[in-house]
């Protein structure tokens, strides 16, 4: 339907003039009769942009266009006068901005009204017809038939995740995007098969792991979507002839799927609590969730008992799906991702890393194609040579760049010759002598984390610091962990 791409992008661009129009507040004041106009308009343009989805439902798109040009351009001249106006509450111009969002997601405008990510820039090019699209876009945007922008609460917590996304973790949120892209072939189906929103995935993969498929946390969670390894189990992922499958994308996202199900179950389908779930486990959040079916993942009851780092998760993700729903909303463009699946036989041996010298910013790569090719590749060492004949995956576009680039000529020789360096190793270091100690006799003690030779001594008694510093000639006190002290003993 033609009126899709101007009625998103226009309500992109009136956000943009709304913000910066109501980008400080006065002192409140008694309302004015232009204070009272100018809300008047706010409210006309609000249901002028609703007549607006109505008349595109209906098919009638000249009018729904000239209805929704008009509504955009009371929304913006109101806007603007809100700084200028005592009392105008900027809040209010924000609340009418999500409220319009969330129509977006929710209205029918058209069979093709969303474009789907692999297609586009993103999912928010275009109208959110939920009710209308085909089954794979649909699941974009809900859950389980729910409108996932009504399921997710633009409260304190997800503005300031979504402020973080949109600043300091940018460059990790652009990482996520570009990654995703070229595992959503294998990741997106598992999602799609369970009745799951992409946008929950993607929110999830981009704090999890930023799309990187060898990802290990301190704790031991591990693949993009980062299992402990117990419940990875539980789900399926376990050793596949040596390989630990939760490295694998299609299989994580399998997994992750069925567990979130799972706990949708439990929790009634509360996304938050799922979530936390998740982060912070099924057994913490049943304990403190309880039989209340209707608990909000806020209530102190629950939020104050959670860990900080399962408090910041759930907004976190939720904020990053919204982000994957309405970028142009938020000044922010997603780059355009070929990420359609390719492979090659190898002609000649090669490792992934020999691979990406010969590949170089082919493609228009800058940052080249290392991350991709072991993300596509889990199953390989990324220095460990394949030999001929090995089937390699990679994004279709570089397939013409293998033949031409990796095949024959000077790349593949000059890989050849900087993956085979060798790097001296060091001498071996003959072991320094015990240290002298005085006349007494002396123990032997190893230093362990935390302690201080203080703290040795008072452990050891009768030494003093400064003669356990003497016996091992000791500069300003200073120790390791694992140094062999030798301490004076009592006579």
């Amino acid at each position: 339907m033609s009126v899709r791409l101007p009625l998103y992008r226009s309500l992109s661009l009136a956000v943009v003039t709304l913000l910066a129009g109501c980008a400080s507040a006065p002192g409140k004041v008694p309302a004015s009769p232009s204070l009272n106009a100018l809300y008047g308009q706010l409210d006309a343009a609000s249901k002028g942009y609703e007549n607006a989805l109505r008349q595109a439902r209906e098919g009638d798109d000249q009018a729904s266009q000239k209805t929704l040009v008009a509504a955009l351009d009371q929304l913006k001249k109101a806007s603007a006068q809100c700084d200028s106006t005592p009392g105008c509450e900027p809040q209010r111009f924000y609340s009418v901005f999500d409220r319009l969002l969330r129509l977006k997601d929710g209205s029918a405008i058209g069979d093709e009204g969303l474009e789907t990510a692999g297609e586009s820039t993103s999912p928010d090019g275009a109208a959110g017809g939920a009710a209308g699209l085909p089954q794979a876009q649909r699941s974009v945007t809900l859950l389980h038939g729910q409108k996932l922008s009504e399921l997710i609460a633009m409260n304190g917590p997800v503005k300031a995740a979504l402020e973080m996304w949109l600043t300091q973790w940018r460059p990790n949120l652009m990482d996520a995007w570009v990654n995703y892209q070229y595992l959503r072939h294998e990741m997106w189906p598992q999602y799609q098969k369970a009745d799951l929103p992409e946008a929950v995935l993607f929110g999830i993969l981009a704090k999890e792991s930023g799309g990187k498929v060898h990802a290990v946390s301190r704790s031991g969670a591990a693949g993009p979507l980062q299992f402990m390894y117990a419940t990875g189990v539980r789900f399926g992922l376990s050793s596949d002839s040596g390989f630990d499958t939760r490295f694998d994308p299609a299989e994580a996202a399998r997994a992750n799927a069925q567990y979130l199900n799972e706990q949708l179950r439990v929790f009634n389908n509360n996304l938050e609590l799922t979530l936390a779930a998740y982060n912070g486990g099924e057994g913490r959040m049943r304990r403190l969730a309880g039989d209340r079916p209707g608990v909000s993942f806020y209530d102190p009851s629950v939020y104050d008992e959670l860990s900080q780092e399962t408090r910041d998760y759930v907004p976190a993700v939720l904020a990053a799906a919204w982000l994957f729903l309405h970028p142009q909303s938020y000044n922010l463009r997603f780059p355009k991702i070929d990420g359609q699946p390719g492979q090659v036989v190898l002609k000649r041996s090669a490792s992934i890393s020999e691979l990406t010298i010969c590949l170089g910013n082919a493609g228009d790569m800058p940052e080249g194609w290392f991350r991709t090719l072991r993300n596509l590749n889990p199953r390989f060492d990324p220095e460990a040579q394949q030999p001929v004949g090995t089937t390699v995956y990679l994004p279709k576009a570089l397939e013409a760049s293998y033949a031409s680039r990796c095949v024959d000529g000077p790349w593949p020789i000059l890989a050849a010759d900087l993956h085979n360096a060798v790097v001296p190793k060091p001498a071996a270091v003959a072991p320094a002598p015990a240290p002298a100690v005085s006349s007494k006799r002396a123990r032997r003690y190893r230093v362990r984390a935390g302690d201080t030779l203080i703290s040795i001594v008072h452990k050891l008694r009768c030494s003093s610091v400064r003669e356990v510093a003497e016996a091992n000639h000791l500069t300003r006190h200073q120790i390791r962990v694992g140094q062999v002290l030798a301490v004076p003993e009592c006579r």
